[in-house]
């Protein structure tokens, strides 16, 4: 399984928020290219970058940190937040992301989300599905729409979505386990999805049962920084 490191962004410092609460929000680094040199040290290959100042305001904020960690570290970066028109989507791309998250985009202005997946291709777009209850929240997790994820997901994948990024909101950030099950239903319904588990992960243990239930990614974020899973421990599971 793939082990991908989160680093979450507000002006521009590494913190994390509690089930998307901006009120809720705790800082951890003044310098997100440190840390995402930590990573790469370790071993690990892929970052995920999230700019949630972007989320908020509904555009691109913090492009210049995803430039500087694009050209000082070799970490394959996936970048989302705030990614709203082709002006942000040309921004992330062209400050280094090699793939983009879309979430809130995807369900408001389906169109313009089709017209990205047709001019950067599949690969390069991740879906975000974003979850709360069973339905997919928006708008930096702000608004919960009347989307089912099953039909979210049966909808793009027939337009030939690959990867989705799945964060059940209840779970993230508070350390009490990943949505298994979920994950679990998800794949049995989609099983050629590259899909990323996210939220909820709080040690070692929660990544090698994802790993076990067929996950073939999963994100990283508020265990590291709260010392219940190390460097070391990540880099042994990327490298099973």
């Amino acid at each position: 399984m793939e082990i991908i490191p989160a680093i979450d962004l507000i002006d521009g410092k590494c913190v994390r928020l509690s089930k998307g609460d901006y009120d809720a929000c705790r800082t951890y680094c003044d310098n997100p290219l440190e840390m995402a040199l930590r990573f790469q040290d370790a071993g690990l290959k892929r970052l995920h970058l999230v700019d949630l100042d972007g989320a908020r305001s509904r555009h691109i904020v913090n492009y210049r940190t995803l430039e500087d960690i694009a050209s000082h570290t070799d970490l394959t970066i996936d970048f989302g937040g705030g990614v709203k028109s082709d002006d942000d989507m040309r921004t992330a791309f062209g400050s280094g992301a090699a793939m983009v998250t879309v979430g809130s985009t995807a369900v408001t202005c389906p169109d313009l989300m089709m017209q990205w997946i047709t001019d950067y291709g599949p690969d390069r777009i991740i879906l975000g599905a974003d979850v709360r209850d069973g339905f997919i929240s928006v708008n930096g997790w702000k608004e919960d729409s009347a989307l089912a994820l099953n039909d979210f997901l049966k909808d793009y994948t027939s337009k030939g979505i690959t990867r989705v990024l799945c964060t059940d909101i209840n779970r993230d950030g508070m350390l009490q386990g990943p949505a298994t099950d979920l994950y679990r239903n998800i794949l049995n319904q989609f099983p050629d999805l590259l899909l990323i588990a996210s939220g909820g992960v709080s040690c070692k243990e929660d990544l090698e049962n994802l790993s076990r239930a067929g996950l073939p990614s999963a994100i990283v974020g508020k265990a590291y920084y709260e010392g219940r899973i190390t460097l070391e421990q990540l880099s042994a599971l990327a490298n099973l």
